[in-house]
Parts: structure tokens; sequence; C-alpha cells
């Protein structure tokens, strides 16, 4: 099979096709015939040589794909050979073939393309579990995210939405701004000329907003504690700003604030699992009825994975970026 390597840590270029042996499914474990692989930020980390792979894991790229089962695995009982799925996965989801364990596969829903369902499985188990397990975010309530029209801020937008909360955005230009409100959000702040603490709290009358979904880090962390509501909840999915802050951090004892955080790749078979179990009963639905949608700023073959990463390296991208086969 062909798939894209990782030639040596590096800029885009160092991704590589190359021809691989097509993998064998272990127990529990689905072979796909990848038919669209997403691309998240860790791909991009991945190669640059921050974001080592798991023990165990391909060194190839790529966390969530969409495809046909082509093979499965002893003790693999859930799909059927023909089956369309989308999955998160470990690793390896930029090549014609793809192993994923069964229990982190869902049925591609009828509504979504390939290409579109190849663009959920990331995003939407990291929202799913960071904005509503972790978080606890509900119906009324406020949320703030960061990054509105990165992959996962445009389905953070949807969701929250979708059960009831207000949502506040941040983006970077006026274009990203009227994206975000289109796409649901109540209020969307262009982070380079407005202050985001000042407009959250002017939005909600003074109180700030219950949950806040962040992957900036650095002086985000302090301005989040001042941007947050009484009892709210900030939760960290990333530090594309910086990992490391200096905060006041009375504002957690006086606000009862609660600062947490996740990551989703090096999580057990069983968390991802029940992740997955969650997002089939809650999630599954709104996809079938067309109220939730990845968005897809662009799509490209897999042989150009290069031009991928440097597209999303821009930051121009709104939605998600998408490799096909």
């Amino acid at each position: 099979m062909t798939a894209i390597a990782i030639r040596a840590p590096g800029g885009p270029e160092v991704l590589v096709p190359e021809e691989r042996p097509v993998p064998t499914p272990g127990p529990g474990e689905i072979l796909v015939k990848v038919a669209a692989a997403g691309v998240n930020r860790p791909d991009v980390m991945q190669r640059q040589g921050l974001y080592p792979p798991p023990k165990g894991a391909p060194d190839i790229p790529g966390l969530e794909i969409a495809g046909e089962v082509a093979a499965l695995g002893p003790d693999a009982k859930r799909w059927k050979i023909g089956d369309k799925v989308m999955a998160l996965v470990v690793g390896g989801g930029y090549a014609e073939y793809c192993l994923a364990h069964e229990g982190h596969a869902l049925p591609a829903p009828a509504k979504l393309s390939l290409v579109e369902a190849a663009a959920a499985p990331e995003t939407f188990f990291t929202v799913w579990h960071n904005v509503f397990e972790r978080g606890a975010l509900k119906s009324g309530e406020t949320l703030l995210v960061h990054g509105g029209t990165s992959g996962i801020g445009t389905t953070a937008i949807q969701l929250a939405k979708a059960f009831g909360a207000k949502v506040i955005t941040t983006a970077g230009s006026p274009e990203k701004c009227e994206a975000a409100r289109k796409l649901g959000a109540d209020l969307a702040i262009n982070y380079k000329s407005e202050d985001f603490v000042a407009a959250t709290k002017a939005a909600t009358g003074g109180k700030g907003a219950d949950v806040i979904l962040d992957m900036v880090g650095g002086d985000y962390i302090e301005r989040n504690y001042e941007a947050a509501a009484v009892e709210g909840r900030i939760v960290q999915i990333a530090f594309q700003g910086s990992p490391r802050a200096t905060v006041d951090f009375r504002r957690i004892m006086l606000k009862r604030l609660h600062h947490t955080g996740s990551t989703l790749r090096s999580r057990s078979i069983e968390d991802k699992a029940a992740i997955a179990r969650a997002l089939e009963a809650k999630v599954l639905p709104l996809l079938a009825k067309g109220r939730v949608k990845p968005v897809i700023d662009s799509t490209f073959p897999l042989a150009q994975a290069a031009a991928a990463h440097a597209r999303m390296e821009s930051s121009a991208h709104i939605g998600k970026i998408v490799l096909t086969l």
C-alpha cells in the first residue's frame, strides 16, 4: 500500500509517499480501506518531532479515517466486511489501509460523504469529552471557545448550540468571525483587535463564561480565569502558545474555578471506546439529521500531504483539511 512517511523531523516537505505492507488486524481490530483521512494539529507536531506516537502505534501520521471495512481481526464482532465506518485511530491514517480498534469506529452517517465522515472523529471525540464530559456544559450556560474556525472550534460551536448553550468564540480576522457567526456563534471576537475578557463579560452581563475551551495556553491562562464565571470550568486541550505562564491563582479560590485538561491519543482503549459510545448515543443522531456537520476547508490527494500540512500551518483554513484517496 501507499502510505505517507515522515522522512525526518522538519517542515511539510519531509512528508513523502512510500510503499508499506498492508497491516494485519489483531484481536479486536478491523482493517479499513481508507477513503479519506483528516489532518490535525497533532499530525503537524508529530512531523516536527514534537509529538512522538505512543508505544505500539505506527509511525505513519493520521488520527482519523473513514472508509470501508476490509478485514476483521480475531474476536472483532461488531462490524462486517464492507461496512462504511469512521474511526479514531492511534496513527496510520495517511495510508491506503489503516487499522482501528472496533470499539473506536462508528457507522459513517448516510448524510455525510466519506470526506466529511473522515473529518469527524478526532474533533468530535475531543469536543464531546472535553466540553460536555469534563467541562459539564449544560443548556443555558455560556461556552467560550478559542479558535472558533479551527476543526475543534467549528465542532464546538455547533455541538454547544445543538445542546442549548450560548457560544462566544475568538477568531483572528473579520472573515473568520463572520464564518463563526454563520455556524451559530452568538458572539465572535477578533482577538487581534478586541479584548476577549472584556467582550465576554459584556456579553454575559458581567457574569463570564461557564465553560472555556482553550488550546492556546500561555497568557491566555490568566485571562481565561478573568473571563470565567464563578464556578467556571476551563478545559485545556493544547498549548499552541506556551505551556508555561505566570498566573495569579487567587482567582481559582475566589471564583471556585475548575481548570482541567486532557489528551486523547494516549488514552486507554476502554476510555476511547466509552467516548465513542457516548457519541453514538448523543451526537450521531444530530449528524444523521443534519443538525451538525463537519466543516470542510479543503481536500488534498494523499500524495499531497505536504501541501495539506502547509495549508494547516498557514492558519488560513476554516474547518477541517482532509486527505483523499
